[in-house]
């Protein structure tokens, strides 16, 4: 027996189906490709494959013209795409980092066409070991992703949302508007289709009609049925073709939502027609079949409109980032870069005109800033050197050279876009009831149209079709899955247009239940620039000196008493071993000794000896501070605070809204009462330390009260996490405004009045919304299932249903008298 040929052996082996290497014999190595199991080589390449054919890029195999070449030609173009977003360089542009290794990233969704595909990607990706949380903003299609990196990667998210056929990369305003644009293109071009389709076949129906009636010769009316099926057959293969992808997705995830009864509708309707045609059957329904596309696709590109005009403040906001900027280089000279190339330390020239690329500081020049997209502000804000300037924000009259501090992800921009993005993907309670509902509707939907089907075949099996088709027509759940998200979407919108950002999704449903609203009053009632009137030496050390060493201790702060002793101070001196004690005050080293500054209990507690104040202290109406050493006090600092511009117009409003008004402050009994008679408050409390203002809080909650507290200093944190709804102002501590679900970023007290009109119109509008649905449904469904429906007066009914949902939510856009 000769010797087997080894070049006849290899020939005679399996290639490899990925890399077309030939198989090892009695490699058990697999994968399914193409619903076929295909033979792999070698472990690798099975992976690879499973994870092309997860991924959804199948067609990867159909389409290419032979084994691969190189090793990058294993891998679609698609997959080596997502894979880039892992890299760090990448990533500066759209991931915030957070503690350690957990990240923040914004994404666009293409694909989505209803609220169930929302819940579909919420759900899968949501499952994720490793993704922290994944909210889906329906209004915009943007997804708000967190995940441990340690864990996950951001391409292997972006893969499992593939996996189940959307497309899903970082968001970029540019792309986005793409997207909408091409979102908008495809829907008309369906919608166009449809309609020529709805037209043709109408007039030949109403032909059809006749002859029923009339008299018709067979053949002709065979001949019309079948002009009717070539005219239907591409408005069911391209118009209504989302709807049997988006049907077909659910289906194979085993959560169907609604387009599931749309698409058994458009297909068993055609099919039925088609089959009916081919046999010389009784009926016939592409009318039906192409005016339900034809209303169904105009109603959700209605939809769709809405949606991103509810969307634009969102987008606005994004778009504010100028695309460039001048760069001063160290020899002086200018230089136009990308604005995303900006770092921490470059010198920036902002011309009048110019848009400001990047958070920073005022080197040289004076002029003023227009803030008006960013916090709601109209008029002009001056700035001079020394002076922060917040990027997007608009110079107007002269240059300025400006010093970036913060750029990318760590902007104010950019922290109000993220608060703003987690309350419109965050859903209020309403919300997530709605959605529960709507998925167990479409399941009794299928449910309720297969016990018709079968009592009327029983019955009068010659409608029973066009019965059923009715029922699953008439009650598609559209308006019962809009009724919330475009609402909510309007009125975040409309206020942050006028400067109250709502950073939580239940803000606006609480807001509109509030009954007692409590406010702080430095920097809330007040304007909080504290002006330092006077310096009261208590020792033998000099004005100057304890201005320096107050001046050191309060360095780090941010609270409006700190700030103005630093801008007092011309001596600049180092503080050791800081402390700081909410509500009381700040203890530290300088030079060698210990100093405490605050409230006089807290600065005497260093074991000074009290003594009495001079009478002239004693009777000052001033904000006082002092500041001790060991033996005793050194000085007393006498601060003046001007009222809020608005306040007392503020407050009559929400009493004329019935919401009672409080003050809970910690500062001393004489400007707090001073305060509150100005403004005629009722209940204040002064002196209250941050755990007695939350003890405050906490008595009116157990007397049934709903409470919204509004604050911005650094004490106020803990009662803003305390209250049901809390307001940080815009010019607050990051403190202040991350434990608070609003942040009035244009610090006009009146808006609060308005946030809370606006929160009660939007209840009433999604209960109208959700009322209408389930009023719509109880009257439709009866009339469908006794017959009296035809299956195009159920396509009428269900897309004017759907839209009069739509503009009910966009009355939500305006502000009353705004």
């Amino acid at each position: 027996m000769s010797e087997a040929d080894p070049t006849t052996e290899a020939a005679s082996q399996p290639a490899c189906f990925h890399c077309g290497l030939p198989v090892p014999k009695g490699a058990p190595y697999q994968a399914v490709i193409d619903g076929q199991p295909r033979p792999m080589c070698c472990p690798g390449c099975q992976a690879v494959a499973e994870s092309i054919v997860a991924a959804g890029l199948g067609d990867f195999y159909r389409h290419r013209e032979g084994p691969a070449r190189t090793v990058q030609e294993l891998v679609p173009e698609a997959l080596r795409e997502m894979a880039l977003y892992d890299q760090p360089e990448l990533q500066k542009s759209f991931v915030h980092a957070e503690a350690g290794s957990v990240r923040e990233a914004s994404l666009i969704l293409e694909g989505i066409t209803c609220a169930a595909c929302v819940w579909l990607n919420e759900r899968h990706v949501g499952a994720l070991p490793g993704v922290l949380s994944f909210q889906v903003n329906y209004s915009t299609h943007r997804a708000r992703v967190r995940w441990d990196d340690s864990r996950i990667h951001l391409s292997d998210i972006l893969k499992a949302i593939s996996a189940i056929g959307y497309i899903a990369h970082p968001f970029d305003p540019g792309r986005q508007e793409a997207v909408y644009k091409k979102e908008r293109g495809q829907a008309l071009r369906r919608i166009g289709v449809a309609a020529l389709g709805t037209m043709q076949v109408m007039m030949i129906a109403v032909g059809l009609y006749a002859g029923d009636y009339q008299g018709m010769d067979p053949e002709l009316r065979e001949f019309l049925r079948w002009v009717s099926l070539l005219i239907a057959l591409p408005v069911v293969l391209y118009s209504a073709r989302p709807f049997f992808q988006s049907a077909w997705r659910d289906l194979r995830r085993r959560r169907p939502g609604m387009d599931v009864p749309v698409a058994l509708a458009i297909g068993g309707a055609f099919l039925a027609s088609a089959y009916n045609t081919l046999t010389g059957g009784a009926e016939v329904y592409y009318d039906s079949v192409t005016m339900f596309t034809f209303f169904l696709l105009t109603g959700r590109y209605l939809e769709m409109s809405a949606r991103h005009r509810a969307g634009q403040a969102a987008e606005e906001l994004v778009r504010l980032m100028p695309a460039t900027a001048t760069r001063i280089a160290e020899d002086g000279s200018e230089e136009r870069v990308a604005a995303v190339q900006l770092e921490p330390g470059d010198r920036v020239l902002v011309r009048p005109g110019e848009t400001v690329p990047a958070d920073g500081r005022v080197l040289e020049g004076q002029s003023s800033v227009d803030e008006s997209l960013l916090s709601g502000e109209s008029l002009p804000q001056p700035c001079a050197p020394g002076q922060p300037l917040i990027g997007g924000t608009v110079n107007i009259e002269s240059p300025l050279l400006m010093q970036v501090e913060k750029v990318g992800e760590d902007t104010v921009l950019s922290a109000i876009v993220r608060l703003l993005d987690r309350a419109q993907t965050e859903k209020p309670r309403v919300a997530r009831l709605a959605d529960r509902v709507a998925g167990w509707f479409v399941v009794a939907l299928l449910l309720l149209a297969a016990a018709v089907a079968w009592y009327w075949w029983r019955t009068d099996p010659a409608h029973a079709f066009a019965i059923t088709l009715s029922v699953l027509v008439v009650t598609c759940p559209c308006a019962l899955s809009l009724a919330t998200p475009v609402a909510v979407t309007a009125a975040t919108g409309a206020l942050t247009r006028l400067g109250l950002l709502t950073t939580r999704s239940h803000a606006l449903e609480t807001l509109a239940r509030v009954s007692h609203m409590v406010f702080d009053k430095t920097g809330t009632l007040t304007e909080g620039r504290l002006q330092l009137v006077r310096v009261q030496r208590l020792g033998q050390l000099t004005r100057d000196r304890c201005l320096a060493i107050a001046a050191a201790l309060e360095q780090g702060s941010e609270h409006p008493l700190a700030r103005a002793l630093v801008r007092e101070s011309e001596v600049r001196l180092a503080a050791l071993e800081v402390r700081a004690v909410p509500g009381e005050g700040v203890e530290g080293e300088v030079q060698g000794r210990r100093y405490r500054i605050g409230s006089r209990e807290f600065a005497l507690g260093l074991g000074g000896r009290s003594r009495p104040l001079p009478a002239a202290l004693e009777e000052e109406t001033g904000t006082l501070v002092f500041l001790a050493d060991g033996r005793g006090l050194l000085a007393v600092f006498v601060f003046e605070d001007r009222m809020r511009p608005g306040a007392q117009q503020a407050l009559q409003a929400l009493r004329e809204l019935g919401i009672e008004v409080s003050l809970l402050s910690g500062d001393a009994e004489r400007p707090v009462r001073r305060v509150a008679r100005a403004l005629d408050i009722e209940h204040a409390v002064s002196g209250l330390k941050p755990q007695q203002k939350l003890a405050h809080l906490k008595a009116l909650q157990a007397q049934g009260a709903v409470v919204a507290m509004v604050g911005d200093g650094v004490n106020d944190a803990p009662v803003l996490a305390g209250a049901q709804v809390s307001i940080a102002m815009g010019g607050g501590t990051q403190l202040a405004a991350s434990a608070a679900d609003m942040v009035l970023l244009s610090e006009q007290l009146p808006h609060l009045a308005d946030g809370v009109r606006t929160a009660r119109r939007t209840l009433s509008v999604i209960r109208q919304n959700l009322g209408w649905a389930a009023v719509y449904n109880l009257c439709a469904v009866p009339l469908a299932v006794a017959g009296w429906v035809a299956p195009w007066m159920a396509a009428i009914g269900m897309s004017l249903s759907s839209l009069l949902v739509v503009l009910n939510s966009l009355r939500l856009r305006r502000i009353p008298g705004q």
